[in-house]
This record gives C-alpha cells, structure tokens and sequence, in this order.
C-alpha cells in the first residue's frame, strides 16, 4: 500500500512548511504545550503524522480568528465534541472584544477624521489642530 502525502510521515521543516509556519513556530507551540512532540527513535529524527498537521493549522485558524494562544489552549482542551458550549462561550467573550475593539476604533477614527478636517482649515502660522490636541491630552 502507498502511502498519500497527507498519510506520510513528516519531519518537523515539512511539518512547518505544509503549515505554513517556520520551525521555530512549531518548537514555540510545543513548548507552550500546543503541539506534543513526537518520540524521537534511537538515533533517529522525530517524525509528525497528519494530527499534528491539523493541530498547527487549528492553531493558525484560531489565532487568525483573534485568539491567544492561551485561548487557543483553552479550546484544544475542549476538542473532544463533548464541551460545544464551553467552546461556545468563549467564542461569545472573543466576539464582544472584537465588537469593543472595532468600537474603540470608530471612535478614534471620528476622532482623527475631525483633527484632520481641522488641519486643513489652517492657513498660515497658526498652531496645528492636531499637534495641538494630541499636547493637551
């Protein structure tokens, strides 16, 4: 039987690579306890199967998603299909800092909307709005 390269063995650099990440993400990972680290065989090198793909790309998805990597070990440890609304709550919590984050934003964007919009009302030697709200702060 052939083996597909999604059933193959990998080292840790094809590992990386298929992940898109670099060996010393998936070092850091395992030392943060993300990621096991295989046994390594008498004189020979650590090999990763398709688990630890999947696990890497979990991580990746999540942290693209906003969590932590404290968050995204929360989430590993719920993995088992038993805990959805464990799972569930906290993707509630990361999505009301995601709503106050992107509020904050618009806030500041109407903020710096309004500085500029005063700055290009000034003509000559007059002190900028800008530098001038930002001193009083």
């Amino acid at each position: 039987m052939t083996t597909t390269p999604r059933d193959a063995f990998m080292t840790i650099g094809e590992l990386a690579q298929r992940a898109g990440v670099g060996v010393e993400t998936v070092r850091y990972y395992q030392r943060r306890g993300l990621l096991a680290e295989p046994p390594r065989p008498a004189g020979g090198i650590r090999r990763y199967g398709a688990a630890a793909l999947d696990r890497l790309r979990f991580v990746r998805a999540a942290q693209r998603l906003g969590f932590s990597l404290d968050e995204v070990a929360e989430l590993l440890a719920l993995e088992d299909g038993r805990q959805c609304a464990a799972a569930r709550a906290q993707a509630e919590r990361k999505l009301a800092e995601v709503r106050a984050r992107l509020a904050d934003l618009q806030r500041i964007g109407a903020a710096l909307d309004d500085l500029v919009t005063r700055c290009r009302g000034t003509r000559g030697h007059v002190s900028c709005p800008l530098i001038a709200a930002l001193r009083d702060r």
